[in-house]
């Protein structure tokens, strides 16, 4: 098995709450509005330090989608999922972007509340 390298992101920065492993920054927000089953989910447009399953077709509550489920690539916990696909016009603008449950992520300082726009 090879090495893991992480990326280092400079600033605040949204992490993984059971390693600390830096996810994302904050101006790659989208939306704080997503649901999941455990509760909340952040949109973002790009994230790091992850690894993706394998892509799959899931029934959201916005419609059919293909999806891939993210994983922390330090501690290998699930913290959310990537749209890949779309299948609804009116949801293409989530393709690429990365969904992050909001139990599973804390902001720079420990805090599981959420990081305000700088």
């Amino acid at each position: 098995m090879g090495r893991i390298f992480v990326v280092d992101l400079e600033g605040i920065t949204y992490n993984c709450k059971f390693c600390k492993t830096q996810l994302a920054q904050p101006h790659q927000l989208v939306s704080r509005s997503f649901h999941c089953q455990r509760g909340k989910a952040y949109l973002f447009n790009t994230v790091v330090n992850v690894t993706s399953g394998p892509p799959e077709e899931r029934m959201m509550i916005s419609g059919m989608h293909t999806l891939s489920d993210v994983f922390c690539c330090s501690c290998g916990h699930l913290l959310g999922w990537k749209y890949l696909v779309a299948h609804e016009e009116s949801q293409k603008y989530k393709e690429g972007k990365f969904a992050l449950e909001r139990d599973g992520i804390i902001d720079g300082a420990d805090s599981e509340f959420y990081i305000a726009f700088l």
